[in-house]
């Protein structure tokens, strides 16, 4: 059993005027992750009190190196399959702890990435009632599967193969959002469950098998830009400030308001599409080659975000072009410093 506890000099946690803003003490799980470490940044931005917690499997210190230097930011090095107590008074937990990218949760971390979305999320709502915080599960678009109906809203049931490789991860996050509903019915436990399809910006790792970062350090790296299956497929690119704000925005809202709500962009590209517009933006010399489809890799993901338009007012305001240009940037200062 891990125990954190930190105390802050909050005297300068003060608006303009002088009054003093309640800080509220958020707990992040996977916060050095991709999508973690931008969350963290915008809640400390915010004037949150922020405990981060991950094992960096797939997270890295570097993209919080920033946030270690202030006085509301704690870091805990902890795997969530573990339970975790926290002395402390935490009102928020934001649950992103789990491989999301096909290379890292296939394979050897199968059963890892299972345990991360079922003990994992028992463990994190065991510690919301504890502390009576209200929980937000980071879910996915993984839970429609390969999608018979389309573009996606919440109340389609989807449509998984639950034996095959993605299955770790489209069934663990099935079973997470299961837990949320459970406990919130049977123990009161005040949740949000969102859930996020493709997203990208700056803190992806080079190696995170997802296709924005492979294609982009493909290209720069001179090497051939590999498309899986004939590149006709589609998705639909969030890019990651869009996505806090909504998730933000849903930790924020009504309390009697639980969710599932899809967060993404509505607007849908193909593989073909995407790959064309990161060669128009890189000079390289990468050619596009084809490889067969992954077993149970989606045919096409589109998410209906009027749910989330309708809640919240919200709608994603980074066109692709942009967040691309943002993203190689990015990604040149990661390879060549």
């Amino acid at each position: 059993m891990f125990y954190v506890s930190f105390f802050l000099d909050e005297s300068k946690n003060k608006t303009k005027m002088g009054s003093r803003r309640i800080m509220v003490t958020a707990l992040v799980t996977g916060g050095s992750g991709f999508l973690g470490s931008n969350l963290c940044k915008r809640l400390i931005n915010d004037g949150d009190r922020i405990i981060c917690v991950d094992n960096n499997s797939t997270g890295k210190l570097e993209n919080v190196k920033e946030l270690l230097k202030k006085k509301n930011f704690k870091f805990l090095e902890h795997d969530i399959i573990k339970p975790l107590k926290v002395e402390e008074k935490i009102d928020k937990i934001y649950n992103f702890a789990c491989p999301a990218s096909p290379p890292a949760y296939q394979g050897k971390n199968a059963i890892f990435t299972t345990k991360t979305c079922v003990i994992g999320a028992i463990n994190m709502l065991e510690l919301a009632k504890d502390h009576g915080a209200t929980i937000l599960q980071a879910s996915t678009s993984e839970v429609y599967g390969d999608p018979l109906v389309h573009p996606q809203s919440e109340d389609y049931r989807g449509n998984v193969n639950p034996v095959g490789i993605r299955s770790c991860y489209d069934e663990g996050k099935r079973c997470a959002e299961s837990l949320f509903f459970d406990y919130h019915r049977e123990e009161g436990i005040g949740i949000k469950v969102v859930r996020i399809f493709n997203t990208y910006g700056p803190n992806m790792a080079p190696d995170d098998g997802r296709v924005i970062s492979n294609f982009i350090c493909q290209a720069l790296t001179q090497g051939d830009i590999t498309v899986y299956g004939d590149g006709t497929q589609t998705r639909s690119f969030c890019y990651v400030d869009d996505m806090v704000e909504i998730i933000v925005r849903v930790m924020n809202g009504p309390r009697d308001f639980t969710g599932p709500v899809n967060v993404g962009n509505p607007m849908e590209f193909t593989i073909n599409e995407l790959a064309a517009k990161i060669l128009d933006k890189i000079l390289t010399s990468s050619k596009i080659v084809y490889r067969r489809l992954p077993s149970d890799d989606p045919v096409r993901r589109k998410p209906d975000t009027s749910l989330a338009n309708k809640k919240f007012g919200w709608s994603p305001e980074m066109t692709l072009d942009d967040g691309l240009a943002v993203t190689i940037d990015y990604f040149k200062g990661v390879i060549f410093g």
